[in-house]
């Protein structure tokens, strides 16, 4: 089996393309269509990934980006490239504001929701896992999100570049989930007043308490948008929050402009609100400027964090390897373990009519398993060689031979097999 990833990301894609794609009702029976083993998906403001093991994994990920028609605009990783590009997207190193510390929670929940639907199996999670230890691990280790901005703190730059400053302004944030906390946190204490709006009011209640703000009704929310000198929205809605009716209506009779700055996936504000006069909207995509500067400043930590990343990568990619010879030396040690019993009882039978007891029998069980681990030693050691060569023609073989008829035919790094076991092989082993 293979390991591959169709990335469709801010690199290559503006927001409104990925915008099309990022909905589970539609991508889930798409990926679903297609004979992948494990799946995995990674959806961000500014980031849509699959993550996918089995066999011709390439061939299918084109077919995917295909129906997904983000062809011209994705891209695919397979085998190592895909494992340390999870890696570099689990350290920040591929997020559009680098060093972000909110993608590293975002992968998390996306595995445990993969887990939960049962499309992420033990493989593929091992691999996931080994991935969030490394993005862990850069953190720890460099400075790459010391002082780091995120997407909220971005947005929150660009409305003081916009304006000049926020000092005495009025910010109405619609949206009290994660990312409208980090944006609230982001707004410094010179403003004038901090409006939050959300669904659920009780939750715009606990946010504005945190950041010394007003919680307002979300269905008042055409009021505030009159009153208001930015709006910064991040919802999680799967659909318009902001119309331009709405806008439109709070801009009758007002002079002064309005900056909307949406960083939601799905965008929150409708489109068209752009064209209003006195209106200025921003999206996901205008952060690229603030994205470039804070990869400037980050150039020294990145280089660091590419390192580890490589160590990691080739320490992981050994103990694949492992894995894979030992899957292959269970089969062995299992075969023959399942005949210890019988033959035990088989000799003990004819010794017993020289006057033996049943004492003997751990002496023989002893026996036989001693001869078996003598006898696989050498056997054991070649497979191991063989996983670490990339030889994995002879682990396949020696799976088939020993009886795992399920057998996975194995990637370049000889990767993701199980190793489970049963108790006799554990004392064989």
């Amino acid at each position: 089996m293979e390991i591959g990833c169709l990335s469709v990301s801010h690199k290559r894609a503006k927001v409104g393309e990925i915008e099309k794609i990022a909905r589970e009702d539609y991508f889930l029976p798409i990926i679903s269509s297609l004979p992948f083993q494990e799946v995995a998906y990674v959806l961000t403001c500014n980031r849509f990934e699959v993550y996918a093991l089995g066999f011709s994994v390439q061939e299918n990920l084109i077919k995917l980006s295909k129906r997904l028609g983000v062809e011209s605009f994705a891209e695919i990783y397979t085998g190592e490239d895909c494992i340390r590009h999870l890696m570099r997207v689990c350290a920040g190193v591929e997020s559009m504001i680098v060093g972000e510390n909110e993608i590293l929670g975002q992968v998390r929940a996306s595995l445990q929701k993969c887990e939960r639907k049962g499309l992420t199996k033990e493989n593929l999670g091992r691999v996931f896992a080994k991935a969030i230890q490394v993005g862990s691990k850069v953190r720890r280790e460099t400075a790459i999100s010391k002082g780091a901005l995120s997407i909220g703190s971005a947005a929150v730059e660009l409305a003081e570049r916009v304006l000049g400053s926020l000092s005495g302004k009025k910010v109405l944030i619609v949206g009290a989930g994660e990312m409208g906390e980090l944006v609230a946190k982001a707004i410094h204490n010179n403003v004038e007043t901090i409006l939050i709006a959300n669904r659920t009011f009780s939750k715009a209640e606990t946010l504005a308490k945190k950041i010394n703000g007003i919680a307002v009704r979300f269905d008042r929310l055409q009021e505030f948008l009159r009153i208001c000198d930015v709006v910064i929205s991040a919802t999680s809605a799967p659909h318009i929050v902001i119309s331009r009716q709405a806008v439109e209506s709070a801009m009758k009779d007002r002079k002064r402009r309005l900056v909307i700055i949406d960083i939601a996936l799905p965008r929150d504000v409708e489109e068209s609100v752009r064209e209003l006069e006195n209106v200025e909207l921003f999206t996901i995509d205008d952060l690229r400027a603030i994205s470039e500067e804070n990869m400037r400043r980050r150039e020294k930590e990145v280089k660091k964090a590419e390192e580890i990343i490589e160590r990691e990568l080739e320490h992981f990619k050994v103990y694949l390897k492992d894995l894979g010879a030992k899957k292959a030396i269970v089969a062995m040690y299992s075969h023959a373990g399942k005949f210890v019993d019988e033959e035990v009882e088989e000799l003990y039978r004819k010794l017993s009519k020289h006057g033996l007891g049943e004492e003997v029998k751990p002496v023989l069980r002893a026996f036989a398993i001693s001869l078996i681990k003598k006898f696989l030693s050498e056997p054991t050691m070649k497979l191991k060689v063989a996983a670490r060569n990339g030889d994995f023609e002879l682990i396949d073989a020696i799976l088939k031979v020993f009886g795992d008829e399920n057998a996975f035919q194995h990637s370049e790094e000889g990767m993701l097999r199980e190793s489970k076991g049963i108790v006799k092989e554990r004392e064989l082993l």
